[in-house]
């Protein structure tokens, strides 16, 4: 069987967090062009458009299918107001450079894996059962999942699920996954699960922690494969440089090692960035209600207030 024939993909609707939030500290001005750094399902791109309608945006995703399943619309109505560009936000400055943008002014990432992902992208899901990838971009990570389960030492599996995922039991796992590849190799997400739920007891799990003892190593590999937190730091290096002075940069987090990474690049160039969020704004309790998956996220932003010394030259 193939995997990717394993269960059909489900339809759903992409909700955007902390739209609003995002708006009041972009504060969209006429003429301005604004870059939506993960374009994902187009929410956030949309708000900013209809919220000044004299500026432009930037829809910019490394996930081509994101970009063909929800760009179209979008420029449709939009028109020349919306430049939709393929890359890793991780490589701005590339982007930039190509498409000859010399400034920006006002950057937004939301750094969660959207709802598109999820459902539509095999491995991200383990509520369903398809082959281990979780490539964002497999033209940008040739490493899937399934190859880091099978191919690492145990002692790098602990690494990776105790750093990324802040899994208490990752030598246990670690230990199961090394056994189980010896017996067969480990190809789909329903593998990996079983694994897990092997050594751990999964209705002990989630009544103590309310989750699926799956969901923390699952974000471990999906970090590991995208190489998520690296990314992260790039992106905000080359975002600062390109920034206008007077421009905000916006960054949504969902959990804490990507809020860390927000948190400490602000403070550690607080000669070119004034933090505008002394502590991250949180969503709504109206939101949470109508969109539980917008629990978890963190909102800082901060100004770009001097040019920069050392200006980037794109």
């Amino acid at each position: 069987m193939n995997p990717k024939d394993l269960e059909p993909t489900p339809v759903f609707h992409h909700v955007s967090v902390m739209v609003n939030e995002v708006i009041h500290f972009l504060n969209p001005q006429p003429g301005k062009t604004y870059l939506d750094a993960t374009f994902g399902g187009g929410g956030h791109t949309k708000a900013i458009l209809n919220a000044e309608p004299n500026c432009k945006v930037i829809g910019l995703d490394w996930d081509m299918k994101a970009i063909e399943h929800n760009a179209p619309a979008l420029q449709e109505q939009y028109g020349d107001r919306l430049k939709i560009v393929w890359g890793n936000f991780a490589l701005l400055y590339k982007v930039l450079k190509k498409d000859n943008i010399d400034h920006l002014d006002g950057i937004l990432a939301d750094f969660g894996t959207s709802q598109f992902q999820i459902h539509h992208k095999e491995g991200f899901s383990f509520q369903k059962n398809t082959y281990l990838d979780m490539r964002m971009s497999p033209a940008h990570q040739p490493a899937t999942a399934a190859n880091i389960v099978n191919q690492y030492t145990e002692s790098q599996l602990i690494r990776i699920f105790q750093d990324y995922g802040q899994e208490t039991a990752s030598r246990t796992i670690a230990q199961a996954i090394v056994a189980a590849r010896k017996e067969k190799e480990i190809r789909t997400t329903g593998d990996l699960v079983a694994i897990i739920e092997s050594v751990v007891n999964a209705a002990a799990f989630r009544a103590s922690r309310g989750i699926s003892p799956a969901t923390q190593v699952f974000q471990a590999l999906r970090i590991e494969v995208n190489q998520e937190l690296a990314n992260i730091h790039s992106f905000l290096m080359a975002g600062m440089r390109a920034l206008s002075p007077g421009g905000s940069i916006v960054c949504i987090s969902f959990h804490s090692l990507e809020d860390r990474i927000v948190k400490s690049f602000f403070k550690d160039h607080s000669d070119q960035l004034e933090t505008l969020t002394r502590k991250p704004a949180l969503p709504s309790e109206e939101e949470i209600r109508s969109n539980p998956s917008s629990r978890s996220a963190k909102l800082r932003a901060a100004v770009k207030k001097k040019v920069d010394k050392c200006d980037y030259h794109l």
